[in-house]
């Protein structure tokens, strides 16, 4: 299961599993982890994980969020990523790989940034899966229903792939061995599968699926 682990000053350590879809983190009590420091927002940033995939959001925060030192409002995670808020530092530890040793990890020279969302829709996310990964596997994709590129198909090849209009509605669709998944990850409106809001909890797609987002249709199908 991945992690969050935070390097206190007095030398101690915390470890926070991210056991949920969604993990809180800022200043206020109700937060899931909370982060004591006036540097840190009140609700100061969100974790989403999928399977063994995490995703950050910055929501908003006074102060920002940063990962590897870099200044991001939604990025995907990766092994021993460095997230800082505020003047804490929290090491992202994917599925149950260890840190190797965490006080170093934080001062090792930053990796280059994830991804960010796109802007515009059907624009996918992160780096291709290797051949050998995608050999043997079912392929999928998106066939726009609606809007300007009505008929356009996007191959799903990626382990993540964004779609939408960050600030209005973005989905997320995560590619694993066990098929593919779609989840709420930014907007005020839930997207729509087969005419239902998927709320905030991450759904398997099946072939021929309809997903409605940012006020396009389109077919989810495998190939």
């Amino acid at each position: 299961m991945s992690k969050l682990i935070l390097s206190l000053e007095d030398g101690t350590r915390k470890e926070y599993l991210l056991d949920r879809e969604r993990i809180r983190i800022g200043r206020k009590s109700g937060n899931d982890i909370q982060l004591t420091d006036a540097a840190v927002s009140g609700e100061h940033a969100l974790i989403i994980t999928i399977l063994n995939d995490s995703f950050l959001e910055d929501l908003a925060s006074t102060n920002g969020t940063k990962v590897n030192g870099k200044p991001v409002k939604k990025c995907f995670l990766q092994q021993e990523d460095i997230i800082e808020i505020g003047k804490f530092k929290l090491a992202y530890v994917r599925g149950d790989a260890p840190v190797r040793d965490f006080e170093k990890t934080v001062m090792l020279r930053p990796k280059a940034p994830p991804a960010m969302l796109p802007a515009a829709v059907a624009t996918p996310n992160d780096t291709p899966l290797p051949r050998s990964a995608q050999a043997g596997r079912a392929m999928a994709a998106m066939r726009l229903l609606t809007g300007p590129g009505t008929g356009r198909e996007l191959d799903l090849v990626k382990n993540l792939t964004t779609l939408g209009k960050p600030g209005v509605q973005v989905a997320m669709i995560t590619r694993k061995p066990q098929g593919f998944f779609v989840a709420h990850v930014d907007g005020d409106r839930s997207p729509l599968l087969n005419g239902q809001a998927i709320g905030f909890q991450s759904h398997p797609l099946q072939n021929h699926d309809i997903l409605e987002l940012a006020g396009i249709r389109m077919e989810f199908f495998l190939r």
